[in-house]
């Protein structure tokens, strides 16, 4: 049977992730291709790395596009190498017959206000606003992902440009509800404050503020 999916992992100083991920990739089941996509890293992060490789671009948005040149798949799925992947996403990919979609969010910690965010995640964000973000996997077939042009070329808000750009074709971002867990690490200052946070730095986008001075409040607030 053909390969159906190309998982595409971004990459910047990951080195502590990198035995993580591939570990869960080895227990996918289903057939697809690997590729990393690295930012050049200033750690050992590329070198770690024994599946498919690539060091071509910086910033996320940039990487997975250089990726995506490279697949041949019908759909392309884009993962964060800090997410827990469940076994049978592939073959939820490849049967689910979407053109885009995602799968349902959840943290590595488990408190309260974790377990609000991953449902509004879904009740309000997903189905709601009709915005998918990358910590949910967002999956999409490689002839609509190029006909949109890739990912907007920008240093952050990628997915969100995204999310709008499917909206203005009218279609719809659909959800596999299986989960893929995502690192709370963002979340280490607080919950509610980061979420907040995110939803200022979103209206600012909007709104066209510069989007390389957005990257900066959000560098200085994630303490990268």
């Amino acid at each position: 049977m053909s390969k159906k999916v190309t998982i595409i992992l971004p990459t910047y100083n990951e080195e502590g992730n990198i035995a993580k991920i591939e570990n869960q990739l080895r227990k996918l089941e289903g057939d697809f291709d690997v590729i990393f996509s690295d930012g050049f890293s200033t750690d050992k992060t590329y070198e770690l790395i024994t599946y498919p490789k690539i060091q071509e671009a910086k910033y996320r948005a940039f990487q997975m596009n250089a990726a995506a040149k490279y697949a041949k798949t019908e759909y392309l799925w884009f993962v964060h190498v800090d997410s827990i992947l469940h076994p049978k996403s592939v073959l939820a990919i490849e049967e689910s017959g979407y053109e885009i979609g995602c799968f349902r969010l959840k943290f590595d910690k488990d408190t309260f206000a974790l377990r609000l965010n991953s449902y509004f995640t879904t009740a309000f964000r997903l189905r709601l606003q009709k915005l998918a973000f990358g910590d949910q996997g967002i999956f999409i077939r490689r002839d609509l992902f190029e006909s949109i042009g890739g990912y907007k070329e920008i240093p952050l808000m990628e997915d969100y440009q995204l999310s709008v750009d499917i909206n203005k074709m009218g279609k719809k971002i659909e959800l596999i509800d299986l989960p893929i867990i995502t690192s709370a690490r963002r979340f280490e200052k607080g919950a509610f404050r980061t979420y907040f946070k995110m939803q200022k730095l979103q209206w600012k986008y909007r709104h066209g503020r510069d989007i390389f001075d957005i990257h900066k409040e959000y560098e200085s607030y994630d303490g990268k």
